[in-house]
């Protein structure tokens, strides 16, 4: 996106819902996920952390050594909590070889531009930075029949009117829309790729989303 698309696409994304809505958000997606059983000491970075309401949820949950990363400056200045965040591209880590517990992607993925180039580089840097037996929990859209149900509202002037969130929403796919549908589109090459570098502990479709558990593959 162009700098001023993605300052329309980040004023879409603070509209869509308030901070505390979406902590309460990631932290029911986090004990979804299993977030009640991971020591509380583990070493957790978030990828595409944005705003930070992500690294808010895992403070809540009782974790204390996070980190994040997202390459725009503007969201991470938004976030005031102790974790350590970094302004750099998630296809360049700036961590040590297997020295994190737990790497999180919460619907970051599907912005990357070249597919499957950058995902597979975004995957490979995740594996590099995990111990062994090191876990990563994504959370990305998947094209379910319910998100095209979505898809289709967003589509509607007046629902876009009636709704500050339908037209928030239909604005960020507006504005990431080749990225977007490029990713709904290869499915199969996705799922490929996480199988490449992570054991597949849970991976699953529901309500527009894909939700998917690994653990940290030896690459030789």
């Amino acid at each position: 996106m162009k700098v001023s698309e993605t300052d329309s696409w980040e004023a879409a994304y603070v509209r869509f819902e308030t901070p505390d809505e979406e902590i309460i958000k990631f932290s029911r997606r986090l004990i979804r996920m299993g977030a009640l059983d991971w020591s509380k000491d583990a070493e957790i970075v978030e990828l595409f952390c944005g705003r930070g309401n992500g690294l808010h949820a895992l403070s809540r949950l009782g974790f204390v050594r996070m980190e994040g990363v997202d390459l725009s400056r503007s969201l991470l200045s938004q976030y005031s909590g102790s974790a350590k965040c970094y302004v750099c591209d998630c296809k360049y880590l700036p961590f040590d070889n297997c020295c994190k517990d737990i790497v999180i992607i919460q619907g970051g993925l599907h912005h990357l531009v070249l597919l499957p180039d950058d995902l597979e580089q975004c995957l490979s840097e995740a594996n590099r930075v995990l111990r062994t037996n090191g876990l990563l929990v994504v959370v990305e859209p998947w094209l379910t029949p319910f998100l095209s149900v979505v898809h289709w509202v967003c589509r509607q002037s007046i629902a876009r009117h009636l709704s500050r969130k339908i037209d928030a929403l239909a604005t960020m796919v507006q504005y990431e829309q080749q990225t977007y549908y490029r990713w709904l589109s290869l499915p199969e090459m996705i799922l490929a790729l996480f199988h490449k570098f992570f054991h597949s502990e849970h991976c699953s479709s529901q309500w527009g989303k894909l939700w998917f558990i690994g653990r940290k593959r030896v690459i030789v």
